[in-house]
């Protein structure tokens, strides 16, 4: 049994060696069947799935995009199955598969942890999730947990700085950002040295270097300057005010809801999580669960279809 998470920019595979990720972006035609391949081998065929890749811009909407993703695993796995947000497995596609790999993660955890809030940091977004109000979050779409606060779209790697400040201070003046997309969260969190270059996994806005002097350059520009105009100082000053504004958005928010919840803890995952457990508090899923915390929905559907198998 394989579980298999299908996102717009990565692909996660959970087997019995852990978690693997491959950075494959769907809007580029990345060959998601061509990655499965090599996990078939030697294998009964078994597969559990979930998605959010689904809302990529080169569908024309979600059921095309889950069509695409159910047949591009079935290429591979013919009797995979699909995780939904109704909390139900499927054989084929069904408007409940899109964005279900939140739910999958509350489903796997909310017995052991009944009262907690789960924080899952990855490289776009985070995921908010009380597990305590299980039975309301199944059948919540992206666009409901949006509202709800459940999800923050901002993430490690793929965040436009733009999105996340408007203007920053340099030598004591306020000023206003480009809104082109110059520079990443990735670049912000590799100066700042919360990832290592093989950390930053997808590519880069300028296609161009993952080193700190490359980000460096990346983020002057989002002040339409270089670093000859405001040094490298003024490019880590960007750096910083886009960290702070992250730190308090997610933070924030995983308060607000914990509030609201009354949770007695937050555990937190995915590739931010070393991170955000420092900044935010609670406790590092991956010192339980390995490597296999910064791929949680891939792990969680495949323990929830191993568990099921097993009644």
């Amino acid at each position: 049994m394989i579980g298999i998470d299908v996102g717009g920019a990565n692909l996660k595979v959970a087997d019995e060696n852990g978690v693997h990720i491959h950075y494959c972006p769907l809007w580029t035609g990345a060959p998601i069947t061509d990655l499965l391949r090599q996990y078939a081998i030697g294998k009964d065929k078994a597969a559990a799935v979930v998605m959010s890749g689904e809302l990529a811009d080169c569908f024309e909407n979600k059921l095309q995009g889950i069509t695409f993703i159910t047949r591009a695993v079935q290429e591979v796995f013919p009797d995979a199955l699909f995780y939904g947000t109704d909390a139900q497995f499927h054989d084929g596609p069904v408007p409940a598969l899109a964005a279900a790999n939140w739910l999958a993660s509350a489903d796997y955890l909310r017995e052991k942890y009944p009262d907690a809030v789960l924080l899952d940091v990855g490289s776009t977004t985070a995921d908010i999730i009380p597990l305590s109000r299980f039975s309301d979050l199944v059948g919540l779409s992206d666009l409901a947990r949006l509202q709800k606060g459940y999800l923050v779209y901002t993430g490690m790697l793929r965040t436009p700085v733009a999105t996340l400040i408007s203007s920053v201070t340099l030598a004591g003046t306020a000023t206003p950002v480009s809104t082109e997309y110059f520079a990443a969260s990735a670049d912000v969190h590799l100066v700042l040295g919360h990832i290592t270059a093989d950390e930053y996994s997808c590519d880069t806005p300028d296609h161009k270097e993952k080193t700190p002097a490359a980000s460096l350059r990346r983020l002057a520009r989002v002040v339409c300057a270089d670093c000859e105009e405001i040094g490298n100082d003024g490019a880590m000053q960007i750096a910083g005010e886009v960290w702070g504004r992250q730190r308090a958005l997610v933070c924030d928010t995983v308060r607000r809801v914990a509030e609201e919840c009354r949770a007695s803890s937050v555990i937190v995952a995915g590739i931010g999580v070393a991170l955000f457990v420092r900044e935010c508090g609670g406790i590092n899923l991956r010192q339980e669960l390995g490597p296999a915390a910064d791929g949680l929905p891939a792990h969680a559907v495949r323990e929830i279809s191993l568990r099921t198998r097993g009644k």
